[in-house]
């Protein structure tokens, strides 16, 4: 990057650092934690106990939302939320890095940050669409010199740069603004763009008292954009919607559709960021495109008794349609657990979760999520551990591998489900995250609770145990719960913040045909990603060993249920850095 651009950069962050202290004691993006004497604190040691390995991350500093993910003329391209001057949040600019394969990643210069009257104060999360003529175009949320939340455009400065290593914004921003009777503080986070008969259609997050608002916008031209006179949809009771993100799925198979995609054969999705839970929801339903409304099935509702895409440390995710591969991936955040103030400093925070391709299940009642099949080229070492019978207090470890960077597949046979516990109806209206807080890992049970202990030390005085809990519901079904509880993960004193939460999610499995569950643990130094049941549940922890570090870090499989259990099937692996990670990211 040139000096020039270096000295105009570094003059839009110094004044735009203490507009955001101003604009977040208002109350906007207030569940970003505010650390204003490390905002500017570039990092000059960065600390490498617990970086990823092979998930997305800069070198150093703080990363949020993945804004627009796309496709472009034989390059994936990833804009993110990026602090180029500290390791928490501040200064946001729109970084920008390429691939070829979704895994090695080369930084470029940042595509949008702060520097016109339309986004002097911000340049916050949005998304891409490819126009016709191949022609890619961002939309993002800029604040204004009135601190207002708005919508602009940036376009590529040169279509035939396959990189698209420069993004102009046009004079004639913004494209949206909010009408005076809207919130303008709560107004952002413009989605990719679909087209039908005749106009382009986009979503804005917003909040309308305590309404959770999905605006919805019209263009013939893509430039005059007309507010719809009803929002899409909306919830009471659900706060700000962040990062909404509308799109298809195909009611057969597991191939993507185009964001456009509309008809008998297709079922849209609806996700939300919630700003008050900073978790996400999801319902499934009918788009009707005549009349521009969004009904959810009967199946799914909005807000904290919804879906959810993963039941931990994920926010702010955002998919788009891969047509090299006929596919669509999803991207999420993986949010910074909230540590104690002086490993803010540690140089870096946030890391991007593995893309995910995702499809309907075949009952078309929720999304399945898998991780990209690219991401099998970084396994080494394999070790395989079958039928292995596995009692009651039994721990058997899986040697060999790398245990703090590993990809593990394993499946569990159970002999019987007679011994499942009855699920006490005082349970029966609580969260799963709060089942699982009472029901840990350390507490015995019938058929359960068995799976892996990741990140665990040799004499298990930290893991974070990944595993399942088999009920029996008074109707005689049986109800699996799927936990990821860090609650052990750390020897770090409990009088520091360290987020160490129960994470969980019920599992909609039918047990009783064959008896069989699969787990698989991408587990990565502070991110464990697991997938229950091949996809169905997903869950992300951030956790913070001390013991439990590099060569120091074991698996287990364990089981504290009275009902033995069978690893039918354990393959794992070691799990190889990629060739590159934005090394060469420079500001």
């Amino acid at each position: 990057m040139d000096t020039v651009f270096n000295k105009k950069l570094a003059l839009v962050f110094v004044f735009a650092a203490s507009v955001f202290l101003v604009i977040n004691n208002n109350g906007v993006e207030a569940s970003h934690n505010i650390y204003s004497r490390l905002q500017n604190a570039a990092a000059v040691e960065v600390k490498q106990l617990h970086r990823t390995g092979y998930h997305f991350q800069p070198p150093k500093h703080w990363i949020n939302d993945p804004n627009a993910p796309m496709y472009f003329n034989g390059i994936y391209h990833l804009f993110y939320q990026y602090n180029p001057k500290g390791a928490v949040w501040g200064n946001i600019v729109w970084a920008h890095s390429v691939s070829k394969d979704l895994i090695n990643w080369e930084a470029l210069p940042p595509a949008i940050f702060p520097s016109k009257p339309f986004d002097i104060n911000g340049t916050w999360s949005g998304s891409a669409t490819i126009l016709p003529g191949n022609k890619p175009i961002i939309l993002y949320t800029g604040l204004d010199a009135d601190k207002r939340q708005i919508q602009n455009y940036a376009v590529p400065a040169n279509y035939s740069d396959p990189y698209l290593r420069e993004w102009i914004k046009p004079d004639d921003n913004p494209l949206v603004v909010p009408s005076q009777e809207m919130n303008s503080s709560q107004f952002r986070d413009p989605t990719t763009a679909w087209w039908h008969n005749g106009h382009w259609r986009i979503l804005v997050g917003g909040k309308r008292k305590h309404r959770g608002m999905a605006w919805l916008y019209r263009s013939i031209d893509f430039k005059y954009w007309v507010k719809a006179k009803h929002p899409l949809h909306s919830a009471p009771e659900t706060g700000m919607w962040e990062c909404p993100d509308f799109f298809p799925l195909a009611l057969n198979g597991r191939s993507g559709v185009d964001t456009s995609k509309v008809g008998e054969d297709v079922k849209h999705i609806l996700k939300v960021s919630l700003d008050e839970t900073r978790y996400e929801y999801y319902t499934l339903g009918k788009y009707f495109p005549e009349r521009d409304r969004y009904v959810p099935d009967n199946t799914s509702v909005d807000g904290r008794a919804g879906l959810r895409l993963d039941y931990g440390n994920f926010y702010a995710s955002k998919t788009f349609f891969d047509p090299s591969k006929n596919r669509r991936i999803l991207w999420g955040w993986a949010n910074e657990s909230d540590a104690a103030d002086d490993d803010k400093a540690k140089g870096w925070a946030g890391v991007q979760t593995i893309p995910r391709v995702v499809w309907l299940s075949p009952d078309a009642k929720q999304v399945v999520q898998w991780p990209i099949k690219e991401l099998e080229t970084l396994r080494g070492l394999k070790v395989d551990l079958n039928n292995q019978n596995v009692e009651q207090g039994q721990h058997v470890e899986v040697k060999e591998i790398t245990a703090a960077q590993a990809d593990v597949e394993v499946t569990f046979s159970l002999g019987s489900l007679d011994k499942a516990e009855e699920f006490d109806p005082n349970l029966a209206n609580l969260d799963a995250q709060t089942v699982c807080s009472l029901r840990r890992s350390d507490v015995p049970g019938g058929v359960g609770p068995f799976g892996l202990l990741t990140l665990a030390s040799q004499n298990l005085d930290e893991f974070t145990p990944v595993f399942f809990r088999v009920f029996k519901t008074k109707e005689n079904k049986h109800k699996v719960l799927m936990c990821s509880d860090a609650k052990s993960s750390s020897l770090r004193p409990f009088n520091e913040k360290l987020y160490r939460p129960s994470f969980a999610g019920f599992v909609d499995v039918d047990l009783s045909a064959n008896k069989k569950i699969s787990l698989r643990s991408l587990i990565d130094h502070s991110v464990v990603e697991t997938f229950g049941a091949g996809g169905k549940t997903c869950i992300t922890s951030r956790v913070y060993p001390t013991l439990a570090v590099n060569d120091a870090a074991h698996l287990f499989v364990f089981n504290n249920g009275t009902e033995p259990v069978t690893v039918q099937t354990l393959t794992a692996w070691s799990m190889n850095a990629p060739q590159q990670m934005n090394q060469n990211l420079e500001f």
